[in-house]
């Protein structure tokens, strides 16, 4: 399967097929330059080794497992290397994990020398079916997510199916948060597929599916001055939630990137059967239905989110399956979106 963003000068094509990984000569010049492999010690080694063994001329950089390596100071580190290794701007990066090594990656591509050619080969259920395309790369600034970063597209991106064999199944499962997103805000079809009593028996379906709602989106607003806003469905809530309750360094029990989206979307669901319908889905896939998060921290993060303006923020809600809306609020509302009364 092939998808193709159609961006003018920077459009790419999402090649979806198991095994495409040993193909990526195919896709992109590995000759004639140098490589630098982009990956984390959560990333199975051999994954990076395939990519690897294409290149004439490159090297395996790995990251320590985890959102803390989207810092400054891995960034750094990141940036030092591909200095030291010698890295030009007619080189490549190529990233090979999930969603953190993507993100690190091309951020680190957008900077360096102003800007050098990037592959992302996402690895985990969660960036195969949403932050793999679309442009946006970013770290954290202590507590707050993406609040430094770039739109930097990639030249091409590889969904290999064969790479999620090795997640465990609350791995896999995290990423289908980000899919289902996508199903309630703009593919009622996409939606259906997780309405059955094995929900991962359509992943290729599912991951195909989000993409393109992605794809569509982006095509209409690269850069997210307005329709593009509808992807953070979910987020404002849900990045208040990870920032309290995330899994991050030494904060292992916590919860997942698509867990806490998971959470931020249901209080956003206007339509009461729609939630009731949604609730039943985690369930089936094991996500969290409510957790015991101090909500006044998740407030106090929510109004340092970047979406915020002022005294007032913009939120996504889902009115009816396969549409949605953004409303501006005023920072006044956010506790009561909460489910906290003023008293509190």
């Amino acid at each position: 399967m092939k998808l193709t963003m159609q961006l003018g000068s920077r459009s790419y094509d999402i090649i979806l097929k198991r095994g495409c990984l040993a193909n990526l000569y195919q896709f992109i010049n590995l000759a004639n330059r140098r490589v630098f492999i982009l990956t984390d010690s959560g990333v199975p080694e051999q994954y990076a080794q395939t990519v690897l063994a294409q290149c004439p001329n490159g090297t395996v950089y790995a990251v320590p497992q985890g959102e803390a390596s989207k810092s400054l100071k891995v960034y750094g580190q990141v940036l030092q290397a591909m200095l030291d290794f010698g890295m030009t701007r007619h080189d490549l990066l190529v990233a090979v994990g999930g969603g953190v090594v993507g993100d690190l990656g091309g951020f680190c591509a957008a900077t360096y020398m102003r800007g050098i050619d990037f592959v992302n080969c996402p690895t985990t259920t969660l960036s195969q079916v949403d932050s793999s395309i679309g442009g946006k790369t970013a770290v954290d600034l202590g507590e707050t997510k993406n609040i430094v970063g770039a739109f930097w597209q990639p030249k091409v991106v590889l969904v290999d199916f064969d790479t999620l064999a090795t997640l465990p199944r609350r791995h896999l499962v995290n990423g289908l948060a980000e899919a289902l997103k996508a199903g309630l805000i703009a593919d009622p079809e996409l939606y259906g597929l997780f309405e059955c009593e094995h929900p991962e028996d359509n992943l290729e379906k599912i991951i195909y599916r989000s993409l393109r709602v992605k794809k569509n989106v982006v095509e209409q607003d690269e850069r997210e001055h307005g329709k593009r806003a509808c992807l953070n469905f979910g987020h404002t809530i849900g990045h208040g939630i990870e920032a309290v309750k995330g899994v991050r360094g030494r904060r292992t029990n916590g919860l997942y990137h698509g867990e806490c989206v998971a959470l931020g979307m249901l209080p956003m669901i206007e339509d009461k059967a729609l939630a009731k319908r949604t609730r039943a889905i985690y369930r089936t896939l094991g996500l969290p239905v409510r957790t015991g998060v101090d909500k006044h921290k998740v407030l106090a993060y929510m109004q340092h989110d970047k979406k915020s303006s002022g005294d007032s923020i913009t939120v996504i809600k889902v009115p009816g399956l396969g549409c949605w809306r953004a409303d501006r609020l005023p920072m006044s509302e956010l506790p009561a979106l909460l489910g906290l009364s003023e008293e509190e």
